[in-house]
């Protein structure tokens, strides 16, 4: 069912099923479950506190608890702005969302509150999501809680939950797919969210919770399959938010899970295509989503109820992206014969070699990752050539350039690894693992 609104939402499937859990939390004795009644009460009763505070834009530091929810949910009831960030959030980044108030850890907001300004009028339910800065400068996406509403209704037109399911929530809220697919998809289909306790019950979570569905992104899904985390009870597994090995599919169908592979991005509210069959790769556009491919293979997006409002105050930003509607996404895919989509990379992870070359450096890094498994490295251009960052120092050079070199000799010279450079500290990455390639690139690389 379509919502315009959060409220809505909640109130609908209050009034339907008063005492229906919309929340598990844990508990000393077990879950806790709250109900689709109580968090309306709640929100409303956090709502008008924050209309008698004067503030007009909320800072949230995310945190996955129903507390951090309910604010999320109250600050646009109360017609606030509502910036989602994540626990190493920059005073540069609250400074430029003209938050005026912030909700999250106390020494977090006493560290952050000195770049709080005041004063301004900000859009009354827009809610802002930071881009995951994999090839580019993070952004701050301009969404609204109908267009985020109107994306979780995309979701679950192709794949329904039934309020006899639980949805567990493990990701991060301040990522689009995080708050869509691991909330709102669940509460617009009248089905009961879990909220994750937090990394540090990654290993008890599902068979404490025993929820059916799960949302996740592959490194989470990559360390619950190996540790034999997954709940018996659980029946269906989204993945998106990163490249999926086809190693991690094929497990959760030999354990007679189904398995839907979703492609998004923040700039559409999430999600634009579902895997729906027995190929994870092969998508199925969204019902409000209308999909071409440029002739350089760039896939391109037009949307009128999940897409951007566009980068917060950053016109220049936008119009380089969204154009008439219709949204560059930077992504490189086709359809097949039968219509569905495939995602095929990053127009800006194809590295442009000297001699015109072209390596498209997720698929280079696969390669090598079956070299270095246990290594933290990622390959960047450098003088028009592939170089292999890596994680370490000069001792562990012998033993990395033996182990890589079986994987060298195989590809034409001009593709080989010209030089591998350690650095001390782990590489810069997303909440989602995706490894911060723009970032990487200005610390060690020349463009």
């Amino acid at each position: 069912m379509r919502f315009d609104g959060f409220r809505e939402m909640i109130a609908y499937r209050a009034r339907r099923a008063p005492d229906a859990p919309a929340f598990l939390t844990g508990g000393a004795d077990g879950p806790c479950a709250i109900s689709y009644t109580a968090f309306l009460a709640d929100v409303t009763e956090r709502a008008g506190s924050l209309r008698r505070s004067g503030k007009t834009c909320l800072g949230v530091l995310c945190d996955g608890s129903y507390e951090c929810l309910t604010a999320i949910f109250a600050a646009v009831e109360a017609g606030m702005q509502v910036v989602l960030l994540n626990e190493n959030a920059t005073p540069e980044q609250i400074a430029l969302t003209d938050v005026d108030r912030l909700w999250g850890e106390e020494d977090l907001l006493d560290e952050l509150s000195p770049v709080l300004t005041d004063g301004a009028t900000r859009g009354a339910g827009n809610v802002l999501f930071f881009t995951s800065g994999t090839t580019a400068k993070t952004k701050a996406v301009v969404l609204t809680e109908q267009s985020l509403c109107a994306s979780a209704y995309n979701g679950g037109a192709l794949q329904p939950l039934s309020p006899d399911d639980i949805l567990m929530c493990m990701l991060p809220l301040d990522h689009v797919f995080g708050f869509v697919c691991g909330v709102l998809w669940g509460l617009s289909c009248g089905a009961c969210v879990a909220l994750g306790r937090g990394p540090r019950h990654y290993f008890d979570d599902l068979s404490y919770f025993r929820p059916t569905a799960l949302s996740a992104v592959p490194l989470l899904l990559g360390f619950l399959l190996q540790k034999d985390l997954l709940n018996p009870e659980l029946k269906l597994v989204l993945i998106g938010a990163g490249d999926c090995p086809p190693e991690l599919p094929a497990a959760l169908k030999a354990q007679g899970r189904r398995v839907c592979f979703g492609y998004g991005l923040t700039e559409t509210s999430s999600g634009v295509a579902l895997s729906l069959g027995d190929d994870p790769y092969a998508m199925t556009v969204c019902p409000d989503d209308e999909i071409t491919i440029a002739q350089d293979g760039e896939i391109l997006i037009k949307n009128e109820t999940c897409m951007m409002q566009g980068y917060y105050q950053n016109e220049k930003a936008t119009a380089a992206v969204l154009n008439n509607g219709v949204l560059a996404t930077g992504d490189l895919g086709y359809f097949d014969e039968n219509g569905l989509l495939h995602v095929t990379g990053r127009k800006k992870e194809v590295l442009v070699l000297a001699d015109g070359t072209k390596v498209f450096l997720p698929e280079y890094e696969r390669d090598l990752r079956k070299a270095l498994p246990d290594k933290d490295f990622a390959v960047i251009a450098l003088d028009g050539f592939p170089a292999l960052v890596v994680r370490g120092d000069e001792a562990d050079r012998p033993a990395v350039e033996a182990l890589t070199e079986p994987v060298m000799r195989a590809l034409p010279l001009g593709r080989r690894v010209r030089q591998t450079i350690f650095v001390p500290d782990p590489l810069p990455r997303t909440a989602t693992g995706k490894i911060k390639r723009w970032e990487l690139q200005q610390k060690v690389g020349r463009q």
